[in-house]
């Protein structure tokens, strides 16, 4: 709706009654004013002032009540526009300086590849964040040739669909002195495997799901509210799902396998070789090396004797592989792509609706789908899994493991002793 605005002139003429025509064209000057927007009014005024020569500024300022600068404003937009540096046919105002989109068409798509190792995201919501702060991105665009300040940095990144982090659960505790050169040691890795076309997956578990008539955090359309248990007593589930993730960050594709029991290092690894027996070497029919990018606790933790293991006896050893482990530092999970490019779609699909059968849960993963173009598969993993199954030092010396010269602790390369095809 245009804004509707009505002056009152202060001219002498109009303030002392001297002339009453004079009086009345600028009541209709006004009323004029009052039905256009806020271009059209600076327009209106520049043209009357042009047409009352010098000091036509100050008058017509004086009449209409908009100030001198926005006349002024107007005589310049007017000007640009007569001699076609207008930028499009849409009302606008012409600023002078073209806008860093135009100026460098691809900025967006370099200011995303900066952020593809910098990106965190909530797992359960939305919410995205960066580690670098705007001038660092903007120092790092200029390094690049392109020569644009922090507050358009902002702007992008506000339109890319990035957000100010908030102070909610944020806390991440004592960080380790590494964490930095395990972020660029990570990179590194991602950039060398991507060139040679390897497959690089990032890993984890999403948090238990009770399968019963439980609330469902979130909201979602419908005639009634869903009717739930009153209480969430985990003893009245069905079961207890543990959904494992596998993201294929190359080709933009989720893998969740679903079990029932517990989440343990063999749930894990069985889940990531069941990916690679179904889909990954048909993906990556060449491929002979694999890169695993996994969180620094849990079932693929870096301190779990069982998940390396289970790497060589399940995965290196049968299919040839050669396994390349990165895992993010401590406190770290959520810069872990699977996060917040799988986890965080999955989370919102299901929002609001209760999973009462397992079949109801799998049905929702597959159906998850983002603007992206990301497509997820599901499965249940049956079987039970021993949740207090040790590995003794002496089979941990008998593997193939190689630690990298960077943070040894959480790189490593697990080779294949023997090759028997599966």
């Amino acid at each position: 709706m245009v804004e509707r605005r009505v002056h009152a002139c202060t001219c002498s003429g109009c303030t002392e009654g001297v002339d009453t025509v004079v009086r009345t064209q600028h009541e209709q000057m006004n009323l004029l004013m009052g039905t256009l927007n806020h271009q059209q009014r600076r327009w209106y005024a520049a043209v009357e002032s042009n047409r009352r020569g010098n000091g036509g500024v100050r008058m017509v300022s004086t009449i209409t009540g908009l100030s001198e600068g926005a006349i002024s404003r107007g005589r310049r937009e007017l000007r640009a526009a007569a001699e076609g540096r207008w930028f499009d046919d849409r009302p606008r105002v012409y600023r002078g300086a073209m806008p860093a989109e135009e100026k460098y068409p691809d900025i967006e798509q370099v200011l995303e590849g900066l952020l593809v190792h910098e990106t965190a995201g909530d797992p359960m919501g939305e919410q995205m964040w960066v580690r670098s702060s705007l001038r660092n991105l903007s120092r790092q665009l200029r390094e690049r040739e392109y020569d644009v300040s922090y507050f358009v940095v902002r702007r992008l990144l506000k339109k890319l669909g990035y957000t100010l982090r908030l102070n909610v659960k944020a806390r991440q505790g004592v960080q380790s002195p590494q964490r930095d050169e395990q972020f660029k040691y990570i990179a590194a890795r991602r950039k060398a495997f991507a060139t040679l076309g390897h497959p690089i997956i990032s890993v984890d578990a999403k948090k238990k799901e009770p399968i019963g008539n439980f609330k469902q955090a979130g909201r979602s359309w419908g005639k009634h509210a869903e009717q739930v248990n009153a209480y969430d007593f985990t003893s009245q589930a069905d079961c207890r799902a543990v959904p494992y993730g596998i993201y294929d960050i190359a080709r933009n594709t989720g893998y969740v396998y679903v079990g029932t029991s517990g989440n343990t290092p063999e749930f894990a690894v069985d889940s990531i070789s069941a990916w690679w027996r179904d889909e990954g070497r048909t993906g990556y029919p060449s491929a002979t090396d694999i890169l695993v990018l996994a969180d620094g606790d849990g079932s693929n933790g870096w301190r779990a004797r069982g998940w390396k293991w289970h790497l060589q006896e399940k995965l290196a050893d049968p299919f040839g592989l050669r396994v390349t482990v990165c895992h993010y530092p401590t406190r770290c999970s959520k810069w872990n792509p699977v996060e917040y490019r799988l986890f965080s779609p999955i989370s919102l699909n299901w929002a609001g609706r209760p999973l009462r059968t397992l079949d109801v849960m799998l049905a929702y993963i597959r159906g998850t789908t983002t603007k992206a173009g990301l497509s997820v598969k599901a499965q249940l993993m049956e079987g039970e899994y021993e949740t207090a199954r040790k590995v003794s030092a002496k089979e941990l010396e008998a593997l193939s493991l190689r630690p990298h010269s960077v943070c040894p602790n959480w790189n490593y390369t697990i080779n294949p002793r023997r090759h028997t095809p599966v």
